[in-house]
């Protein structure tokens, strides 16, 4: 296999294990100067950045971690379907493994098999500021001799080495010279004789190459339907086995290099237990651990509800403002009425919940960094397991708190057919950003703000019981699809907790800027999209029907002896009732007035099937349309809401709650629908899991409102 490397653009791959600091070290070398796709023919997540220098260009792509060459996760197989395929899109020019200073050993195992490949590489030794603390050091000169590359030893967290790290990126991208290896695993002489004729039939001149593709054929995306055959018969034939080459190999190369490793120590950690491990002892106490976990997530919500209230009202108002302003310069007429109703009004509805957005993945982030996440999934594996689950799919039920896409994507590390399939299914019930906007509006109109125990936001604790209301539906509807779905095998979490660390900022920052951005960007789109719909509905109907509106205002005006503001209100809501978007509504009313919802909540709910939050843009843009007043926000526009059956405001408790159930359960999310199928590949699970929810949703919202009336 051999290399070839532009000098404007050399792909330089970060490898190596799941947590080893490479991502830390792929935001430390490229900054914000990143940008995120898919690897070719999958939906996995590629994330790639750029150094420049002197007019050279280093495109940097950080993969997926992987223990070794036999993965076992779909996640895992993106980076054997690289190395495998010289001609591919993502296949580097240039190998940089990524090793933790505090477990060597393990990372070598990877390291030597990625060598065969005749690559040149680097050896990047992350986390030196917390080995040097932990008194862990090594010989970066024995390491360089037995894995013939250069070893530099770096802190992302420091910025310790990370120039040099560059240079010598810089230095071997720019050489052109093909890796050197002195140890080479020996092949016995039936992989040999496969690996040769694999190699015929791949085209591909690296030996050990050949005997991965033969290791893996049968997943390999880059091999044709041709090759693919002939593969296969060459592995029967020659009555390849697969897991016993694979058992060999590992215990040669652990045979071969542990002694160099050894003979690199330069000092070893005494029998006296780590800061990490007397951390443990608590954080992961079967009582302590989980009763902490939940304190953590109380102060998590109410921080973003506390945190986010000055900002929200800062954002509310400039929307408010901005739409009288348009209203009050712009001539009258429909754009005007367009732009201020309808675009602004939408988007505003929307841009309020940032700081809240923010705010949660800030706290999630800086978890994540000190490495308490992967604990909460280590404390959860048990109960996991009694619901019919895997352990890692407490990662995706986590992950779901941000997106259910992402979330359902990351089941891939699950190996189990029927847990994974599971998880995907009951993954939307966690309740997720999207949601934010719906239960933050709605909050308000349910539960009275006061402080509980002179700590806690009465609403962050309501949030907080939403969260933990997904959480248990999940688990009930796992525990039921557990026994409805049948099959044998079983699978079992395995998982590395990392050492606690300070959080590299760099990292923190990275990660909420991407994912506010995207929730802007995501959720911007579809939102401007259906308000200049809901506008036009909103705004036009039939035209007997508009006239017919306005004669009733004005006689219904000069009956009750209205005043001019009176009138103009009395206007615009005989008007919307009037619309195509009042008609809509009041076609769909009958079905969801047991639930306590009106028509104009019917309409947020039709448009919002496309995304959760598009609820509050939608509700924005109604209430924008049917008010005359354009410095209202929409909560004190919603909160005037009279119920015209019983005299009482519109959104009360009863009507509140059963909103908020509702939204708990429905799936509401035509792309996550997409993403089920596309990771199932049939169109019949979303259909269950988009029937399941809805039926949860629309039962449990009647409950909840023919209780409370």
């Amino acid at each position: 296999m051999s290399s070839t490397t532009d000098q404007k653009t050399c792909k330089i791959a970060l490898l190596g294990n799941p947590n080893s600091g490479k991502t830390s070290l792929f935001n430390a070398l490229t900054g914000l100067r990143q940008k995120i796709g898919n690897y070719p023919g999958v939906t996995v997540d590629k994330k790639t950045g750029y150094l420049k220098r002197n007019g050279s260009q280093l495109e940097i792509i950080d993969f997926p971690g992987t223990y070794s060459v036999y993965p076992n996760s779909t996640d895992e197989r993106i980076v054997i379907e690289t190395i495998t395929n010289p001609k591919g899109d993502t296949f580097p020019d240039v190998l940089v493994y990524v090793a933790s200073a505090m477990e060597l050993e393990k990372h070598f195992l990877l390291a030597t098999q990625l060598k065969e490949l005749g690559l040149p590489m680097l050896f990047c030794i992350t986390m030196q500021d917390i080995s040097e603390r932990k008194g862990v050091g090594y010989r970066t000169e024995v390491l360089s001799e037995y894995l013939e590359c250069k070893v530099v030893v770096v802190s992302a967290l420091t910025g310790s080495n990370l120039k040099k790290l560059e240079d010598l990126l810089f230095e071997i991208a720019c050489a052109k010279s093909p890796g050197k290896w002195k140890y080479k695993y020996e092949m016995s002489e039936d992989e040999t004789r496969i690996a040769r004729i694999v190699s015929e039939i791949s085209g591909i001149n690296n030996l050990y190459a050949n005997l991965l593709i033969a290791h893996h054929f049968t997943w390999l995306n880059h091999l044709d339907e041709t090759m693919r055959n002939q593969i296969g018969k060459v592995v029967r034939d020659q009555g390849f086995e697969s897991t016993k080459y694979q058992i060999r190999e590992t215990l040669d190369r652990f045979n071969h290099f542990s002694p160099w490793i050894n003979k690199a120590l330069t000092q070893e950690r005494g029998a006296r237990k780590s800061f990490t491990e007397r951390i443990d002892s608590v954080i992961t106490h079967k009582v302590f651990g989980p009763f902490l976990f939940f304190l953590i997530m109380m102060l998590v919500f109410h921080a973003i509800f506390s945190w986010s209230e000055w900002p929200m009202g800062w954002i509310e108002q400039f929307f408010a403002w901005s739409e009288a302003w348009v209203q009050n310069t712009l001539p009258p007429g429909w754009l005007n009425d367009l732009i201020s109703n309808g675009i602004i009004a939408g988007l505003g509805g929307i841009m309020v919940f940032i700081p809240q957005i923010a705010i949660l993945f800030l706290l999630i982030s800086l978890l994540e960094e000190i490495g308490y996440m992967s604990r909460a999934v280590f404390m959860f594996d048990n109960v996991m397991q009694r619901f019919g689950l895997n352990g890692r799919s407490i990662v995706a039920l986590i992950s779901g708190g941000a997106c259910a896409i992402p979330a359902i994507m990351s089941t891939r590390t699950i190996s189990n057919w029927k847990e994974r399939l599971i998880t995907i299914l009951v993954t939307p019930l966690i309740s997720c950003s999207a949601r934010i906007p719906v239960y933050t509006i709605l909050i308000a109109f349910a539960v009275p703000k006061f402080m509980v125990w002179g700590i806690f936001n009465s609403q962050a604790l309501a949030f907080m019981g939403l969260y933990v209301l997904g959480i248990l539906a999940a688990l009930f509807s796992a525990m039921v699809f557990s026994v409805l779905i049948k099959s044998k095998d079983r699978s079992f979490l395995m998982i590395e907790l990392p050492h606690y660390r300070k959080p590299t900022m760099k990292n923190v920052i990275v990660n909420v800027k991407e994912k506010v951005w995207t929730f802007v960007s995501e959720a911007g789109k579809i939102i401007l999209i259906i308000s200049v719909i809901l506008w036009f509905l909103a705004s036009f109907g039939p035209a007997g029907e508009m006239q017919n509106a306005a004669e009733l205002t004005t006689a219904e005006s000069i009956e009750r002896n209205l005043s001019d503001q009176e009138t103009q209100d009395l206007l615009a809501a005989k008007r919307l009732e009037a619309s195509y978007a009042g008609k809509l509504g009041k076609w769909f009313e009958p079905a969801i007035k047991p639930l306590g919802f009106d028509w104009k909540m019917g309409i947020a709910l039709i448009t919002s099937f496309a995304a959760r939050e598009v609820f509050v843009g939608t509700m924005a843009t109604i209430y924008s349309v049917g008010s005359s007043d354009d410095e209202m926000t929409l909560r004190e526009k919603m909160a005037a809401e009279i119920n015209a059956d019983t005299g009482g405001p519109r959104y009360d408790i009863a009507t509140a709650l059963s909103l908020l159930v509702f939204y708990v359960f429905a799936l509401q999310c035509m792309s996550t629908m997409a993403i089920t199928k596309r990771e199932t590949k049939t169109w019949k699970w979303p259909i269950v899991q988009f029937t399941f929810m809805g039926l949860m949703a629309y039962l449990s919202s009647l409950a909840v409102y023919q209780i409370l009336i």
